[in-house]
């Protein structure tokens, strides 16, 4: 028996047939929406001042899904785990030190 599967868009602003699925990105969240020409365009429009001003970024939602930046200098676990022992504060002897525990290590120094 064979199967046949038709895949239908629908405009998810005017619920008309769609054209296209548009990808766009803002405050770091990715969004995905069924467009027909005229409401793609229209959407183009309305960012096109916007993307005009920024800076393109080279990473786009997938890459950045993958990518992990640590940009700050964190003290070394061992360390931090050390002089809360020392200093009598409840630290686990394994697993995440809490942010406290970091705190107070950094106010300390």
């Amino acid at each position: 028996m064979a199967q046949r599967v038709v895949v239908s868009l629908f405009d998810d602003i005017d619920g008309g047939e769609a054209a296209e699925t548009v990808r766009f990105g803002i405050d770091g969240k990715w969004y995905e929406i069924d467009l027909n020409e005229a409401n793609a365009e229209k959407l183009r429009k309305a960012l096109a001042p916007y993307m005009a001003a920024g800076r393109k970024q080279s990473t786009g939602p997938e890459k950045s899904r993958r990518t992990y930046r640590h940009t700050a200098v964190a003290p070394d676990p061992a360390a931090v785990r050390a002089w809360a022992q020392s200093n009598k504060m409840d630290v686990p002897a394994r697993g995440r030190i809490p942010k406290r525990i970091y705190e107070a290590f950094q106010a300390a120094s």
